[in-house]
C-alpha cells in the first residue's frame, strides 16, 4: 500500500468547500528522541470518530502521555485530531491516512485503535508485530480466527493489550461489585444469566453515493466487500454520533455484538470464564410455520457452558445473574439484587476482591509501565467477541451446535455447518496475518 502521509501543501476538498490544510509533518521530520527516553509514552490514534476522540482525550489527561500521530481515512477528522493533539500538548503531531506509516513513527510506543470493527484485527496484528502496545475498541473482531491471531501476535511480541470493555473499570464500579457478589457466592451457584441487548446484524442495503473529496473510501472498506460510499457508514465531516455501520453484517455483528461485547463480557467475567467459552449453542425453536424470525425479532439463543450455566439472549436490559439463592442485575444505570444483603458486603473476609481502576485508559497505561496484563487483555477480548460470533453463527445457521472452546472449532452434529461460518472472505491485500 502506498505511503499516504499528507504532504505539507496538501489541499483536501470537503463536500461543502475547499479547505487548505495546514503544514503537516513529513516523514523526514519524524526523527527525534524516543518518548520513553524522557519518561513519556508516545501514542498514535487510529480512527478519529466520536469514540476515537474521546479515547484520545482520556489519554491526554495524563501528563506522561503525548499523542505523536493520528490516522483516519477522512481528511476533516484527521486534521481536527491533529489540531486537538497539538493544542493540548503544544508539540507537533503527525497526520496519516495509512496506519502502516504511523507504525513507523520514531516516537511511537503505543496505539489506540477506534476504527470500525471490520478493521480491528488487521490493524491490531500489524501493530503488535511492530512491537506497539495496543488499546483496541470492542467488539474486538468479526471472526474467531481473527481473535486468536491477535492473541498470538500480542503474546509473541510482549505488548500490553487492552480491549475497550470499559465496564470492567468504570461506571462507578457497579459491574465490578456485581461480579464480586456473584463470584463470592452471594447468590449461591449460578444457574443462568440473562443478557438484554439488541438485534443480530442485517446485510447492508444502503444506496450508493459519491465519495467526498479527501476521503480514502477504499481504505475504509478494508477487508469488506467492494461497494460505493454511503455517509451512513462513514459520516461526512467531524461527526458527534455513532455511525450506522454497526447494523450491518459486512462491518459488525450488529447491535447484538455492539453492546453484547460489553454485557456478554460481564457475564463471562462473573462466571470466572475469561479463558474459555461455551460448549453448546442452542437456537430457539422455529415459528409455527417452520420459518425463522427476522434478525430484528430474534431472541432466546442460549450459550451453555460445561458446568451447565446457560447464558440467554433476552430479558431486562443489562445482565441478570440467576443463582440458587438469589439474583443480581446490573446495567450502566443501576445495580440491584433480590435481597439487599447480597450487595452489602460483596467482599467479605477471605473473599475475592477485584482491583478498582481510575478508568480503563489508566489501567492500560499503568500496565504498559508495569508489565502486567490489563483487566480486559487480548484473551478476555477475544473470548467475549467469540461468544458474540458463536451466537450470530447459531442464529444464521438456524441449527444448534457444539463447540470445543480449547480447539476453537465446532464438533459433533452440524460441525461442518458451523465451521464453514468461522471465516469470511476478505478482499485481496487485507488478509489478517495468522488467520
Amino acid at each position: 500500500m502506498p505511503n499516504r502521509l499528507f504532504n505539507r501543501r496538501t489541499v483536501v476538498k470537503t463536500a461543502a468547500a475547499s479547505v487548505a490544510f495546514p503544514w503537516i509533518m513529513t516523514r523526514s521530520g519524524l526523527a527525534g528522541a524516543s518518548t520513553q527516553a524522557n519518561g513519556t509514552i508516545g501514542i498514535g490514534v487510529i480512527g478519529l470518530g466520536i469514540r476515537g476522540r474521546r479515547l484520545m482525550n482520556q489519554a491526554m489527561d495524563r501528563d506522561d502521555v503525548r499523542i505523536v500521530g493520528v490516522c483516519d481515512v477522512a481528511g476533516p477528522r484527521l486534521i481536527r485530531g491533529m489540531r486537538n493533539a497539538e493544542a493540548k500538548d503544544g508539540d507537533t503531531c503527525a497526520a496519516y491516512l495509512d496506519f502502516m506509516d504511523l507504525l513507523e513513527h520514531n516516537d511511537l510506543d503505543a496505539v489506540i485503535i477506534a476504527t470500525p470493527d471490520h478493521q480491528h484485527a488487521f490493524e491490531a496484528v500489524h501493530a503488535a508485530k511492530a512491537g506497539k502496545h495496543i488499546y483496541c475498541e470492542k467488539p474486538l473482531t468479526l471472526t474467531v480466527p481473527e481473535g486468536r491471531a491477535i492473541c498470538t501476535a500480542v503474546n509473541a511480541n510482549n505488548v500490553a493489550f487492552q480491549t475497550g470493555s470499559q465496564q470492567r473499570s468504570e461506571y462507578s464500579h457497579r459491574f465490578t461489585q456485581a461480579v464480586e457478589a456473584v463470584r463470592n457466592g452471594r447468590i449461591g451457584r449460578i444457574e443462568r444469566i440473562e443478557v438484554g441487548i439488541g438485534d443480530p446484524p442485517i446485510p447492508c442495503d444502503l444506496p450508493d453515493e459519491a465519495t467526498p473529496d479527501g476521503y480514502d473510501w477504499d481504505r475504509w472498506l478494508g477487508q469488506a466487500p467492494k461497494r460505493a460510499f454511503n455517509a451512513e457508514l462513514c459520516p461526512i465531516g467531524v461527526h458527534g454520533h455513532y455511525p450506522q455501520w454497526r447494523r450491518y453484517r459486512e462491518y459488525c455483528n450488529g447491535p447484538f455484538a455492539d453492546f453484547g461485547a460489553h454485557h456478554y463480557d460481564i457475564a463471562q467475567w462473573g462466571m470466572d470464564a475469561d479463558g474459555t467459552g461455551p460448549v453448546k449453542i442452542i437456537v430457539p425453536p422455529r415459528n409455527a410455520d417452520g420459518t425463522r424470525p427476522a434478525p430484528e425479532q430474534q431472541r432466546g439463543l442460549v450459550l451453555e457452558y460445561a458446568d451447565g450455566v446457560r447464558v440467554e439472549h433476552g430479558g431486562r436490559n443489562g445482565i441478570t445473574f440467576h443463582g440458587t439463592d438469589g439474583t443480581v442485575w446490573v446495567d450502566r444505570g443501576g445495580l440491584e439484587a433480590s435481597d439487599e444483603a447480597i450487595l452489602k458486603d460483596p467482599r467479605g473476609s477471605g473473599d475475592i476482591e477485584i482491583p478498582r481502576h481510575r478508568n480503563h485508559m489508566d489501567n492500560w497505561i499503568n500496565c504498559i509501565r508495569g508489565g502486567e496484563k490489563p483487566v480486559a487483555n487480548e484473551e478476555v477480548g477475544h473470548r467475549t467477541a467469540s461468544m458474540n460470533e458463536l451466537a450470530i453463527i447459531g442464529y444464521e445457521a438456524g441449527e444448534s451446535l457444539q463447540w470445543d472452546p480449547a480447539a476453537e472449532r465446532f464438533v459433533g452434529a452440524n460441525a461442518a455447518i458451523g465451521n464453514a461460518r468461522l471465516v469470511r472472505a476478505v478482499r485481496d491485500g487485507w488478509q489478517v496475518p495468522g488467520t
